[in-house]
């Protein structure tokens, strides 16, 4: 495998998202059915950005202009093969949160450990601003759910209403950065 290496996205490169080839095969989700948390068949192949590339453009530009961070992960030359993006607003009404908007880790790259090594780094910068916790809403695909899972995140203490009415079939998770 190629060296990987992680730094921080600046604005006048965040087009670099593009490198990433975001296809994903859904083949179960999580599902509320009859008010209960299942697992159900969706077989499903995914072969653009969720909402669209623009939609994920114009978040990371958002999240770099509102002094959050964008941390990448690049293969050699300078092939930016996944990414993270967290916001720098607190909220939460008995925790200080904050948001990891967006994770993506190119195709040909997954389960090679980098999206833990972003996750982590996220979590230090986070950690950095004195957050309590990393907010996230998940989406709910089986593979992606089980990846927050075994790094540590739970369900989330607090529900962030207006997350979770964008989009109600995400997940709303946590990951606690302090004791």
């Amino acid at each position: 495998m190629a060296e990987i290496t992680y730094k921080e996205i600046q604005l006048n490169e965040i087009d670099k998202i593009k490198e990433i080839n975001p296809t994903q095969f859904i083949g179960r989700a999580w599902r509320n059915v009859k008010g209960k948390r299942e697992l159900v068949d969706i077989n499903y192949l995914d072969e653009d950005w969720p909402n669209g590339y623009d939609y994920h453009l114009k978040n990371a530009c958002k999240t770099l202009n509102n002094s959050g961070c964008v941390l990448g992960a690049f293969s050699h030359p300078n092939l930016l093969v996944g990414f993270i993006t967290i916001n720098r607003e607190f909220f939460g009404r008995n925790f200080n949160y904050v948001l990891l908007d967006q994770l993506f880790i190119s195709l040909e790259h997954r389960n090679k450990g980098i999206g833990k090594r972003l996750f982590h780094l996220a979590s230090q910068k986070a950690r950095a601003w004195k957050a309590d916790k990393l907010y996230i809403c998940a989406g709910s695909a089986e593979e992606t759910i089980a990846f927050y899972y075994a790094i540590g995140c739970q369900d989330a203490l607090e529900i962030n209403k207006e997350f979770y009415d964008s989009d109600p079939r995400d997940m709303q998770l946590e990951y606690k950065l302090r004791d």
